[in-house]
């Protein structure tokens, strides 16, 4: 498996610089495309899992972190305060004490429900400079995060599917998980002291994890200070293991934030807040396709989708012409003309991107293109209409097989 850090910048996907400062990378023109894409197909799956999209500051007054528990169990984490004004604000550790914000600002009924809250928001942690790399373990973290805000009773139905929407996200990426980890709290300070709550949140996932059929192991020492987790666990290049997506179960904000919702007696009842991450943070995600694919990413994935390849430069003004049909068609085309080497240096160059279409004298004459695909396979010419309804159907499906032979 390859290293990100060093794939990562030879692919032109994002560098750091001293001056700027460690843990903080920045994001080339193909690594944009890449994070842009992800972001967009995880803002969709929400949509479509009934999820509302918020956004909220990256900072915040310290006393909504004293008030969430964060300033008392998390603060060696977190970037000193800021004076402003005779106040103190923090770059935000998290972004659940901003969303329990959110949900107090409006009265709610049972009927609304499990309300889903969710946000692709930035937040900050200060890491040490030792176990600062590349983009697995960062300072500055774009989280696909969100939270369920549900009765006692809508917990587990909740849990389960964020579990399928990890599975689902899994499978479009190309992702294997390393292992299910049920995180449990272990000694120190370092837990909010509830026992009773941490009995209950722990029970409902330990049974989740269990009717899922999921293998999983309980350890100790890795809950959030609030309660307990299900981790999705990855590996990466060196077989150093990390978490990707979680799903947690927390009875703490809702009670420091005096959260409620009325019920159908008429009286006001307390929410759980369900904790969930599909992709974890945008760097993590994008660190472990890098190494899972080695750059070769699912062609919906793809900075560049389509090389375009003309033979010669009188093909040139015809690649041209295909490349902005392509992007009409919403899909990513470069043209690599003989300028920039013979075809078998072209080739070679775009050995990672999922199409290659060749334009030699015959394909220009009648609207043709020829494709070679990224797994050594060659389509003879067909017309370009077919071609771009061929390749924007495997994009549009997110498949990971480049060609349906059946439907050659």
């Amino acid at each position: 498996m390859p290293d990100h850090r060093r794939l990562g910048r030879e692919l032109g996907l994002f560098d750091t610089d001293p001056l700027i400062g460690a843990g903080l990378p920045y994001w080339l023109p193909d690594g944009a495309v890449l994070r842009h894409t992800l972001e967009e197909y995880i803002r969709d799956a929400e949509r479509r899992a009934g999820y509302r999209h918020v956004y909220s500051p990256v900072l915040g007054k310290r006393e909504l972190y004293e008030i969430s528990g964060h300033w008392a169990h998390y603060s060696d984490d977190m970037f000193p305060p800021m004076d402003l004004g005779g106040e103190q604000v923090v770059l935000r550790p998290s972004l659940c004490p901003h969303h329990a914000v959110i949900y107090r600002s409006r009265s709610h009924s049972y009927r609304e429900l499990p309300l889903r809250m969710a946000e692709l928001g930035g937040m900050y942690r200060s890491e040490l400079s030792g176990v600062l790399g590349g983009l697995t373990r960062v300072r500055a973290i774009q989280l696909n995060d969100a939270h369920i805000f549900c009765t006692l009773d809508q917990v587990a139905e909740e849990a389960h599917a964020a579990l399928d929407m990890i599975r689902r996200a899994y499978e479009a990426l190309g992702i294997t998980p390393t292992r299910f980890r049920l995180s449990l709290p272990g000694a120190g300070g370092k837990y909010v002291a509830a026992p009773e709550k941490w009995e209950r949140a722990t029970a409902l996932l330990t049974d989740v994890l269990d009717r899922s059929g999921l293998s999983y192991e309980a350890v100790e020492g890795e809950a959030a200070f609030y309660g307990p987790k299900i981790d999705v666990q990855v590996t990466d290049s060196a077989g150093r293991e990390s978490t990707l997506s979680t799903v947690q179960v927390d009875f703490h904000q809702p009670e420091q934030f005096d959260l409620h919702y009325i019920g159908p007696d008429g009286a006001k009842h307390r929410p759980v807040m369900v904790h969930r991450s599909i992709i974890g943070s945008v760097e993590r995600a994008v660190a472990h396709l890098i190494e899972q694919h080695g750059g070769a990413f699912p062609a919906w994935l793809a900075p560049t989708q389509l090389a375009v390849l003309p033979l010669t430069g009188a093909e040139s003004a015809n690649a041209r012409a295909f490349a902005g049909r392509c992007a009409e068609q919403g899909l990513r085309a470069e043209v690599l003309g003989p300028e920039q080497g013979s075809l078998g240096a072209r080739v070679r160059q775009a050995r990672l991107v999922p199409y290659q279409a060749v334009i030699g004298p015959k394909e220009s004459a009648d609207d043709r293109v020829a494709l070679r695909l990224r797994d050594g396979r060659r389509i003879d010419a067909r017309p370009e209409d077919d071609v771009l309804a061929r390749v924007g159907a495997v994009v549009r499906a997110r498949a990971t097989d480049l060609w349906d032979e059946a439907g050659s």
